[in-house]
């Protein structure tokens, strides 16, 4: 904070993920004692993995004020040291420490196969081909006679993060976009995962910033509780935007305090997106795709929630798509091929369940809770993946599953009655774009004429794939950002660095004389029509 690394009287302590699932209950108690000071970390240093210093009221004000002081003078930067110096530093450092990020990411209970996801992520949001596209978009300069004219983006001011959960270090990544337009940064750590965005920040952020020269205080990094922070963001005249990841019914509920507030909302909510699957589709290779559904147990907010399949192919798809999950098992973090993750809390997986079931739908695998070692238990903390089968559009949406984000490994295959093809495309748009969601959604087709109608008519969510990875990361394209529940009334995709900054234009003349530019046009436009 202020170019400072403060101490502070609490810690938040990282228990080793490897501890938690031996034994959560044991594992909570213990992380709750050592906060409250009653054992010391050298007690149980074989779990501890690290701890980060937690916040006070005044440690947070003050975090405001040393970004309200820096944002002014960081904000007048070059753009080539802002954007092309300090991105490559970045993705340089970020490189160099891929495997000690991707461990810290296990650490906290990540698979490692989803950490190197992430890292991968990281590594495409500050590549050569972004930070182009980054560039291309904060100034574009033309000339008309003696006047150099610019459109260009001027960042807002302070800006305030506050990640997820559950994919804390790679969201506040995806935030230091923002300081890349010009504007000083407040990240708040969150209690239960720490420990990677301090170490992101501390160990690779910082240090590109002094490289570039930026002043203290253009980044700052404090680990609280979320609604204290919050309202001192939102009190403070000093904040400009705040980035806020939460559920779509506290999302929108914080985007109207903000609005209230004078604060730019950018705001990463649920997700409920959409795979639409055609009948000339690659069969096997949109089953693959649609098995990322089950990623993390289905706690990441940008994964396949729900399928839109052509009834022709609908039983050869469901029959690969549950071959596939076979192969999806819970494990340690640690583990090379695991990609479950625990859910402490099922109840919601079960009633979702439940209700799609007595609405019709067919169960065609998983269903229940599990251990670790696979075995069906009612008092497992993994969950097994689930698919069921909703037969028809027009009632699908009356099932739970279908409607809202889950966030929990049960995907609904939604089939389609059979009717002409031409009609039944234009029913697949219509059913994508009256999603009340809007983060990612995906086509799996092979007729151009298909693909091209889809691209031409779907408006819904911040990022459409065609034929490819649902959750795959791209060089210039979003990871975040949507409409309508996703990203509330000013949603839409989220590259931070626009989202965060304003649109400015500009015309430097060498010395026009203003009554020509008040009525030269008018009268050129008469002399040409003069004979």
């Amino acid at each position: 904070m202020g170019g400072e690394f403060l101490e502070s009287d609490e810690w938040v302590y990282v228990l080793s993920s490897s501890a938690l699932l031996d034994d959560v209950f044991t594992s909570l108690t213990l992380k709750r004692k050592l906060e409250q000071g009653r054992v010391t970390p050298e007690d149980r240093g074989d779990v501890v993995v690290g701890r980060v210093a937690k916040a006070d009221r005044a440690t947070v004000r003050r975090a405001i004020d040393a970004a309200a002081e820096a944002a002014p003078a960081w904000g007048a930067f070059p753009l080539d040291e802002r954007i092309g110096r300090f991105g490559a530093l970045l993705h340089h450092k970020l490189a160099e420490r891929a495997e000690e990020i991707a461990e810290i990411l296990v650490q906290e209970g990540h698979p490692l196969m989803l950490a190197r996801w992430q890292v991968s992520g990281m590594l495409e949001c500050f590549s050569a081909e972004s930070t182009a596209f980054y560039r291309s978009q904060m100034l574009q300069e033309f000339h008309r006679g003696e006047r150099r004219l610019q459109v260009r983006r001027r960042p807002d001011g302070v800006v305030c993060l506050n990640p997820p959960q559950n994919a804390p270090l790679s969201s506040a990544l995806l935030g230091v976009t923002a300081v890349m337009g010009g504007n000083s940064l407040i990240v708040r750590a969150p209690r239960s995962g720490p420990l990677g965005v301090m170490y992101v920040m501390q160990e690779i952020v910082a240090p590109a910033l002094d490289e570039v020269g930026a002043p203290p205080g253009t980044l700052n990094v404090v680990c609280g509780d979320p609604g204290p922070m919050l309202s001192a963001w939102l009190a403070s005249p000093d904040v400009d935007d705040i980035i806020y990841f939460g559920s779509s019914e506290n999302g929108t509920r914080f985007e109207a305090r903000c609005v209230a507030e004078g604060k730019k909302p950018i705001l990463e909510l649920a997700g409920n997106d959409v795979v639409t699957v055609w009948k000339d589709a690659d069969i096997d290779l949109a089953a693959e795709a649609l098995t990322e559904s089950f990623y993390g147990s289905g706690q990441l907010c940008m994964i396949p929630n729900q399928v839109l399949v052509h009834p022709d192919v609908a039983d050869d798809l469901v029959a690969a798509l549950v071959r596939k999950v076979g192969h999806i098992r819970p494990g340690y973090p640690t583990e090379p091929d695991v990609l479950l993750t625990p859910v402490l809390r099922n109840e919601k997986f079960f009633r979702c369940l439940d209700d799609a079931l007595a609405r019709g739908a067919e169960l065609a695998c998983g269903g229940h809770a599990m251990q670790l070692d696979e075995s069906r238990d009612p008092n497992g903390i993994f969950l097994e993946p689930t698919v069921i089968v909703v037969r028809g559009l027009d009632d699908a949406r009356e099932v739970e599953a279908v409607v809202h984000e889950t966030f929990f490994p049960l995907l609904p295959v939604v089939v389609a009655d059979p009717e002409p093809d031409e009609q039944l495309l234009d029913r697949f748009v219509d059913f994508v774009n009256s999603n009340a969601y809007g983060l990612r959604n995906s086509l799996w087709a092979g007729d151009p004429r298909v693909v091209d109608h889809f691209l031409a008519r779907v408006g819904n969510g911040g990022l459409l794939k065609v034929n490819d990875s649902h959750i795959g990361f791209l060089p210039c394209l979003p990871t975040h950002g949507g409409t309508g529940l996703t990203g509330g009334v000013f949603g839409e995709a989220n590259y931070p660095i626009l989202r965060t900054s304003h649109v400015q234009g500009v015309s430097i003349s060498t010395g026009s004389r203003p009554r020509d530019a008040v009525f030269g046009a008018w009268r050129s436009l008469r002399e040409k029509k003069t004979p």
